[in-house]
């Protein structure tokens, strides 16, 4: 089934500072960088609404209807169509899981493509599941979120034919960013950045104590208990559960390589920017944080990486270019990163939870290698998962800069330093976490 889509405005331009950051990343890891989702459809659902708000999709936001013109003279364009048709895929009786990996895995092209695959899963003639896969270079995590908050008052608004036109979309974005506003923007941040990267150790790994091949090696971790703790701490603190985990990710990987102080590239939302608040197209960009966390309190080490992150998300918001040219010029490893993807909430207040409460959780703890691959990846990439009941901890190393016993002894030592902070004996935490998978 195809759906036809008319949307307002069209044109061709220079990628946005977002889609440059995300285009860099595609290029060093090989990947159109699926992002998907799989959702049950209430009874009743016909292939006729799916249609509709498919149509809504596109027509609002134009980063949907935006594809890239490849040359071998330089960076992609983005190309903005104002009009055209994009299929829904209808299948019967497959697993909705394995729709969503053939979506994921299937070939992409990126200037004949449209960056969102949609497929529904029928069953006895009833749709059960819609399947949606978008690139990247649609949104980001937290554009995903304004995308569904919005989609939901076109529902309650009666789904009317002609939304209006979505806030600051990438051919907007790229043209402040080319005017003299936006290079003073990018030339302040980089400034920030330059008095870092000039005052740090230019190696920041173990380098091959224990390669692997395959090389990059990607681990899962789990822990309702490190939830609660992240929480207790932070309401004592008056922070918030991403300067904990940050923290603890900080101190950890300090003690894993015996590398100090730790340097992060932290991906920043920039949505607190008034201008990109309700922008669905991606935004953010890492911050560079140094974070010297050793000979101190948790509590105390939470206020510093609380501090110090403050300062480095004021300066996210760059031309990717120029910070290229910037590390070529200073050869500084930086490839660490610290992504939390949860929606922001407020940790500082309520009851923190009780440390028995936390020791309790401590036994359903898990941790899994998920996949060794030899596609390439950054030297460190730590990402917390969007789960309201526990942390997920998704954390991808390259093996020939970090071995694999210090990615596990990452996410582990993560857990039982907060759990400390929260009032759980180190010890209980060591003995209670068990491993699953191989």
């Amino acid at each position: 089934m195809r759906v036809a889509f008319r949307g307002a405005g069209s044109g061709v331009g220079e990628l946005s500072w977002g889609q440059r950051e995300l285009w860099g990343g595609m290029l060093r890891q090989q990947t159109w960088m699926p992002m998907g989702i799989v959702v049950p459809l209430p009874g009743g659902t016909t292939l006729d609404d799916v249609a509709a708000e498919l149509r809504f999709v596109m027509e609002r936001f134009p980063s949907m209807r935006t594809r890239l013109r490849l040359r071998a003279d330089g960076p992609p364009l983005q190309v903005l169509s104002a009009e055209g048709s994009v299929p829904i895929e209808v299948v019967d009786g497959e697993d909705p899981g394995e729709v969503s990996r053939r979506l994921h895995e299937a070939p992409f092209d990126f200037g004949r493509d449209w960056p969102v695959r949609t497929a529904v899963v029928r069953r006895d003639g009833r749709l059960t599941h819609q399947v949606t896969v978008v690139c990247h270079l649609v949104n980001d995590g937290f554009g995903g979120v304004v995308l569904g908050r919005e989609l939901d008052r076109w529902r309650q608004a009666g789904r009317p034919a002609h939304p209006g036109p979505a806030p600051m979309p990438p051919l907007e974005q790229a043209g402040w960013q080319r005017s003299p506003a936006g290079r003073k923007q990018s030339a302040t941040a980089l400034r920030y950045w330059e008095r870092i990267l000039r005052d740090i150790e230019p190696e920041r790994f173990p380098g091959a104590v224990d390669p692997r091949e395959p090389r990059h090696w990607q681990a899962g971790f789990t822990s309702r208990a490190l939830h609660l703790a992240a929480l207790a701490v932070a309401r004592r603190t008056g922070t918030d559960r991403t300067t904990v985990l940050l923290t603890a990710f900080a101190r950890a990987l300090a003690n894993a390589t015996g590398i100090h102080p730790v340097v992060v590239r932290v991906v920043v939302s920039n949505r607190f920017r008034r201008s990109l608040a309700d922008t669905v197209s991606p935004v953010s960009q890492p911050a560079l944080c140094v974070l010297d966390v050793a000979g101190r309190s948790f509590d105390e080490a939470v206020a510093g990486t609380a501090r110090r992150a403050l300062a480095a998300y004021k300066h996210a918001y760059y031309d990717p270019n120029d910070l290229d040219a910037l590390l070529a010029a200073t050869n500084v490893d930086i490839a660490c990163y610290f992504n939390d993807r949860r929606p922001p909430s407020p940790d500082g207040t309520g009851p923190a939870p009780a440390a028995e409460r936390i020791a309790a959780a401590l036994p359903h703890s898990e941790f899994w290698w998920m996949a060794k691959q030899d596609r390439p990846s950054e030297r460190l990439f730590l990402t917390v998962e969007d789960d309201p009941a526990t942390v997920r901890l998704d954390l991808c190393g390259d093996t020939h800069h970090i071995p694999p016993a210090a990615l596990e002894a990452c996410v582990r030592d993560m857990e039982t330093l907060t759990v400390a902070a929260a009032g759980v004996a180190p010890g209980r935490a060591a003995s209670t976490t068990r491993s699953a998978g191989g």
